[in-house]
């Protein structure tokens, strides 16, 4: 299991981090300074560093530059309660793997957290550890590290979602590239994820990529990765997601945003299975299995002349549409009922019962933002009401604004 050092200069976040992650069974750490942050990453062999980024802005050592120089395999994960995209485009090109707003959404972490251990395991090494000389750890650590996170199930049994099920089943154990389609919320990243369990690639890596929450100028050396001295803060080379998958799936989320340049590219890769990294002429040839996914009408965005006709034609072999969630009304007292049991143990409390009045008013909902609005309010019912969750809890509490 992977050993994370959380470096905070707030007691709360040290401690919420801590027992979270503790709690999915990785073994933490905690330092509440910079100058502790170092020197315990220097004496300790650690998989993750997660800090905050104005430990990267000049108040004291810079924390990115000092342990990648000490301890190279180390992946930081920087914080910040400040949502500025050039604060995390620095971060990033200086080394980071990934940039979190504050408070941190403990799902988001622990993806985060995966695609740094199937970037292990597309290199065929650990992060950290090893001796001086580069020597991975043993492969059954390896092993167990690929099945850390669990892949929650698809909930719910309505005539759409078994279609949806099946589809799956049919088509993950092929080569096929899929376009999976459906509105925000609905569960588009847990399709993908099934895909890949249930492939041949499934010991592979599963790599994630959100096209839209990467800024247009980055998305390249994302992508594709870049070469030491490719632009003026590329200070080491770095492996792309392309490559990171190698052997295994990479998902392209929200590809609508995508910018056609970088389209262009992606449909090179898709074509002739190689690619060749920001700064350098020299092909790299990888093997991945590509799903992509949208919120948008491609046909639509095609006429537009927003998105390339070829890459969709070369992505959408198989389409797999993931109904809203008032589509599919039946599935919320079964949705609900997990919630309950997820939620109940996140925050270490007892289950609570929920009124049959009540479940049937949640059902009348309309739903705009789908699963992900459904639990969210779940959450809210288990925080404020009683005992048991009652009709008049729902009516109170469910839109969010009393």
């Amino acid at each position: 299991m992977a050993k994370i050092l959380v470096i905070d200069d707030e007691r709360s976040v040290r401690n919420t981090l801590k027992n979270m992650l503790e709690y999915e069974g990785y073994q933490v750490d905690v330092a509440q300074s910079v100058q502790e942050g170092i020197a315990k990453s220097r004496d300790g062999d650690f998989d993750f560093v997660l800090c905050d980024a104005k430990y990267s802005q000049g108040e004291g050592a810079d924390i990115i530059d000092v342990i990648h120089q000490e301890k190279p395999g180390v992946q930081i994960l920087v914080t910040s309660h400040d949502r500025d995209i050039r604060q995390a485009i620095d971060c990033i090109k200086r080394g980071a793997v990934d940039f979190l707003e504050k408070p941190i959404n403990l799902n988001k972490l622990l993806v985060a957290i995966k695609e740094g251990m199937d970037k292990s395991l597309a290199t065929n090494e650990l992060p950290a550890g090893g001796s001086a000389g580069g020597t991975s750890r043993p492969a059954a650590r390896r092993t167990a590290r690929r099945h850390s996170v669990r892949v929650e199930e698809i909930t719910g049994d309505s005539p759409k979602i078994r279609r949806v099920k099946d589809l799956i089943d049919k088509v993950a154990p092929s080569e096929a590239r899929v376009l999976i389609t459906g509105a925000n919320g609905t569960g588009k990243e847990l399709v993908a994820r099934w895909l890949h369990e249930k492939s041949p690639r499934s010991t592979g890596p599963f790599v994630e990529v959100n096209c839209a929450a990467i800024p247009s100028e980055l998305i390249e050396s994302e992508l594709f990765g870049h070469e030491k001295g490719a632009f003026t803060s590329a200070i080491r080379q770095r492996k792309g997601k392309f490559e990171q998958a190698d052997g295994g799936t990479l998902f392209l989320d929200e590809i609508g945003d995508m910018s056609l340049s970088a389209q262009a590219k992606v449909l090179r890769v898709l074509q002739e299975n190689r690619l060749s990294r920001v700064g350098s002429d020299k092909d790299i040839e990888v093997n991945v299995r590509v799903v992509a996914a949208t919120n948008k009408n491609l046909c639509e965005e095609i006429e537009k002349r927003n998105f390339r006709e070829d890459l969709y034609h070369r992505l959408s072999v198989i389409v797999i549409r993931v109904p809203a969630l008032a589509e599919r009304p039946e599935d919320i007292p079964v949705l609900v009922d997990t919630f309950i049991g997820q939620i109940s143990e996140e925050y270490r409390i007892p289950r609570k019962k929920i009124e049959p009045d009540a479940v049937a008013e949640l059902q009348k909902m309309s739903w705009t933002g789908n699963i992900r609005q459904l639990r969210n309010v779940v959450e809210r019912l288990i925080i404020l009401s009683e005992n048991s969750i009652t009709l008049d809890d729902v009516k109170k509490y469910a839109s969010g604004v009393e």
